[in-house]
């Protein structure tokens, strides 16, 4: 199952196409840490909904800039 249109798949695969070695890499880490914390956050706060896990991964990746007012 997956939450992104056949659009954005083909959109989001031809620019992964065209990304350098370093950018692979970097786009690859970058993915790791987000799932690592997301991880973190699951054993950290297990009484938290899905909602709350997604927000704080959110406020986590996007710091120090503000929430989007509907994740607020």
């Amino acid at each position: 199952m997956s939450d992104t249109s056949p659009t954005a798949a083909e959109l989001q695969t031809r620019i992964h196409r065209r990304l350098g070695g370093v950018a692979r890499l970097k786009l690859a880490m970058d993915m790791s840490t987000y799932v690592r914390e997301l991880a973190r956050l699951r054993q950290q706060h297990p009484d938290w909904s899905e909602r709350a896990l997604k927000r704080e991964l959110i406020r986590y990746a996007f710091l120090p800039g503000p929430l989007p007012p509907a994740l607020r």
